[in-house]
């Protein structure tokens, strides 16, 4: 039987969800949700029901994993902690600061309910944050390093375009060469966040918008830019449609780190993504770990999770005879 999934939200990551699960034969989308007018969304799918967000509730007994689509910055902390009432949920909740306090309100509700809840699910937080902890297990005595870039950024691109004025935007993360370049050297620089990274922004303002207020109000964002240097650029919606339409991204998860009775060996652990669509990308990796919640949920466990506590058989949709065959 083929594990039913529902989208909540149709933009970019839904639309990505719903082709990578038409590459899964396990896989079965039996509804999507959306909080615009249903009749205006047409998706790729033939089939499958379009439906009010509020309505989802109706389809507790009909789907098997809802994945979420919704924004980190109002979205998530709200929907998760409610839909895992209901249903088995994964999102891709990525403020890295208030994952702690996500956690605590998703695991709560998952509980209560019996469902397994699966957040911050993507390649960071995800396939970087598992590097990362690989890392420093295998090395324990060295230093991480996590490059963005360059690529545009959902989250922070979301967060820009929800302030008052802002009509649509794109935001780049780009990683400072000369830290790069260090860290790859076995250096081991110390290196504050402002070392490492630069933000670029590309704004289109509403008509009457004060653009000063509008960058003020970007710079200082918390979490988000404040702690960055950041550049913001006012264009015109059409610039922005045909110079800024794609959503490349990638990055780098570096450790260096020593080895031997008196540390005489050094060692540089790299990860690495190129990816021309971050939303494609980061819906597959979604896809998988629906799988997994799916699975962990048949099996009796609930609360929340993150991806350091799904072992990776979870994921694959081949058995446990074949994953040793061919992969280990």
């Amino acid at each position: 039987m083929s594990i039913r999934i529902g989208i909540m939200g149709y933009g970019n990551l839904g639309r990505g969800i719903e082709c990578a699960i038409k590459q899964n034969d396990d896989l079965k989308l039996v509804a999507v949700f959306t909080r615009r007018n249903p009749e205006t969304v047409k998706i790729l799918t033939e089939g499958v029901s379009v439906c009010a967000a509020d309505t989802v509730t109706e389809w507790k007994d009909k789907i098997d994993v809802l994945i979420l689509c919704g924004g980190s910055a109002t979205d998530l902390p709200k929907q998760t902690p409610e839909y895992a009432k209901y249903f088995n949920v994964i999102d891709s909740f990525d403020t890295h600061a208030r994952v702690p306090e996500h956690f605590a309100n998703v695991d709560a509700s998952a509980k209560a309910a019996g469902k397994v809840g699966i957040i911050s699910v993507g390649w960071d937080p995800g396939m970087f944050s598992l590097n990362r902890l690989y890392a420093n297990a295998i090395l324990p005595d060295g230093a991480d390093y996590t490059f963005w870039g360059k690529g545009v950024s959902q989250g922070h691109s979301d967060a820009i375009r929800r302030i008052e004025g802002v009509k649509d935007a794109k935001q780049y993360t780009i990683p400072v060469d000369s830290a790069l370049e260090a860290v790859r050297a076995g250096k081991n620089p110390e290196l504050n966040t402002r070392q490492k990274h630069t933000r670029e922004c590309f704004v289109v303002l509403e008509e009457g918008a004060d653009a000063a207020k509008v960058e003020n109000e970007i710079k200082t964002m918390p979490n988000y830019f404040a702690d960055y240097d950041t550049t913001v650029h006012f264009i015109s919606e059409e610039e922005l449609k045909a110079n800024h339409s794609g959503i490349p991204h990638g990055g780098f998860v570096i450790r260096s780190g020593k080895t031997g009775w008196n540390l005489e060996n050094n060692h540089v652990i790299e990860y690495s993504l190129k990816l021309d669509s971050n939303p494609e990308f980061t819906s597959s990796v979604l896809v998988a770990y629906a799988r997994a919640a799916y699975r962990l949920n048949k099996e009796g466990m609930s609360g929340c999770k993150t991806v350091f506590d799904i072992a990776p058989a979870y994921l694959s949709p081949k058995s446990g005879d074949e994953i040793r065959a061919h992969l280990l």
